[in-house]
């Protein structure tokens, strides 16, 4: 089973990020890009979790705020 996880998209580009790290698994996108959204899951890192928690019960996520 992978770590809790969860998938940013920019553009071509899609990185799939370790909640709990913060660190790349698989991927890659522009440096700017990852660094807004380090910054957005580290802000929204509990929400990341629970959200993580419905998934697993095959409940639906709960939307998170974009970075502002």
């Amino acid at each position: 089973m992978p770590p809790p996880h969860f998938h940013a998209l920019y553009a071509e580009y899609e990185v799939l990020v370790d909640i709990h790290t913060l660190e790349v698994i698989k991927g890659n996108m522009p440096r700017r890009a990852l660094s807004l959204v380090l910054e957005w899951a580290f802000t929204h890192r509990v929400e990341l979790l629970e959200d993580w928690e419905l998934c697993e019960r095959n409940q639906p996520p709960r939307k998170i705020s974009p970075l502002e």
